[in-house]
C-alpha cells in the first residue's frame, strides 16, 4: 500500500504515541502482576470497567440502547466472581442479569427493537467482562491445581500465578506487533479486506511465527512448567485466536463506522483496541493451562 507524505507523517507519530504508551504500561503491568493479589484485581477491574463502558457506547452510536449502567456492574461482578473463585456466583450472575434486563425492558416506555436491546447488553457483559475475567483466573490458578509457586530455570523462585497471568499479554502482543511490522515490510496479499482492509496474509503469518518463538523463548527464562509441545500449542492456538480478536473488534467499529473505541490510551484508542487480542488469547491459556500443561 502507497503512503502519501502526509499519511506517512500521522503514521509515524501514531507509532511513536504507541512506543511512548507500551515503554510506560508494560513495567507497569509487570509490577502489579508480580504484586498480585487485591492490586491485580484492580488493574483487571478498571480494564473492564473501561472496556464495558466504550462497548456501550460503541452500541449508542449504532442507534441502540443498552443498559450500560447494568452492563457494567454485571462485567464488575464477573471479575470479583473470579478473584474469589465464586463458581455459583459466576452462574448466578449471568441469570440474574437476564433477568432483570428482560424485566427491565418490560417496563421501558419506547420497547422498539427490545431484542436488539437485551441480546447486547448481555453480550456486552460476557464479551468484555467474562473474557477479561480470565486473567484473574490465570493469576488464581495456583490455588486451583494446589501450586503456590515454581523455580525457572535460572534457579530463582518466581511466582507461578504472575507467570501464568502475563503469558496472554506476552503471546498476544508479540502477535500483534510482529504481524504489524511484517505486514508493513512484506505485506501483499490482503488477509479479510472487508473488515480490516490493512491485515495482510504475511503478516499474519509472521506474526504466528514470532508468537511460537515468543512461547518457547517465555518457557526458557518464566514458565519452565511448559514442555516443547505445549510452547507450540499455545503458540499456535494464539496465532489463530488473536487475529480473530483483532478482527472482531474490527468488525463491530466498522459497523458504527468509527476507527477507535476511545481515545483512552495514546496512539492506540481505546481498551478495546489495545486489549481485543488479549481477550480472546487468556480464556485459550487459562483452560489449556488448567486442563493439560499445568498439572
Amino acid at each position: 500500500m502507497i503512503l502519501n507524505k502526509g499519511e506517512k507523517i500521522r503514521r509515524d507519530i501514531n507509532l511513536f504515541h504507541r512506543w511512548i504508551t507500551a515503554i510506560l504500561f508494560i513495567p507497569a503491568l509487570i509490577v502489579i502482576s508480580w504484586a498480585g493479589g487485591i492490586y491485580y484485581l484492580i488493574l483487571v477491574e478498571l480494564g473492564i470497567f473501561l472496556g464495558t463502558y466504550e462497548f456501550m457506547d460503541l452500541l449508542r452510536r449504532r442507534g441502540l440502547n443498552p443498559y450500560k449502567k447494568l452492563g457494567i456492574i454485571a462485567a464488575l461482578i464477573l471479575g470479583v466472581n473470579a478473584y474469589f473463585q465464586s463458581h455459583i456466583f459466576t452462574v448466578i450472575t449471568p441469570v440474574a442479569l437476564v433477568y432483570i434486563v428482560c424485566i427491565a425492558e418490560l417496563f421501558r416506555k419506547k420497547q422498539d427493537q427490545a431484542i436488539f436491546h437485551i441480546s447486547s447488553t448481555i453480550f456486552g457483559v460476557i464479551y468484555v467482562g467474562w473474557l477479561f475475567s480470565h486473567l484473574i483466573l490465570l493469576m488464581n490458578l495456583p490455588q486451583v491445581i494446589s501450586r503456590t509457586e515454581y523455580y525457572n530455570l535460572l534457579g530463582f523462585k518466581v511466582r507461578l500465578g504472575t507467570s501464568f497471568a502475563l503469558l496472554p499479554f506476552i503471546l498476544a502482543w508479540t502477535n500483534d506487533t510482529m504481524a504489524f511490522f511484517v505486514g508493513r515490510k512484506f505485506g501483499k496479499h490482503l488477509f479479510f479486506p472487508r473488515v480490516s482492509p490493512k491485515k495482510t496474509w504475511e503478516g499474519v503469518i509472521g506474526g504466528g511465527f514470532f508468537t511460537v518463538g515468543a512461547a518457547f523463548l517465555y518457557q526458557q527464562f518464566y514458565a519452565p512448567y511448559l514442555s516443547w509441545f505445549d510452547c507450540l500449542m499455545l503458540g499456535i492456538g494464539t496465532a489463530f485466536v488473536a487475529p480473530v480478536g483483532d478482527l472482531v473488534e474490527s468488525m463491530m467499529k466498522r459497523d458504527v463506522n468509527t476507527k477507535d473505541a476511545s481515545s483512552t490510551i495514546p496512539g492506540h484508542g481505546g481498551i478495546l483496541d489495545r486489549f481485543d487480542s488479549v481477550l480472546f488469547t487468556a480464556p485459550l491459556i487459562y483452560y489449556y493451562l488448567r486442563f493439560f500443561a499445568a498439572r
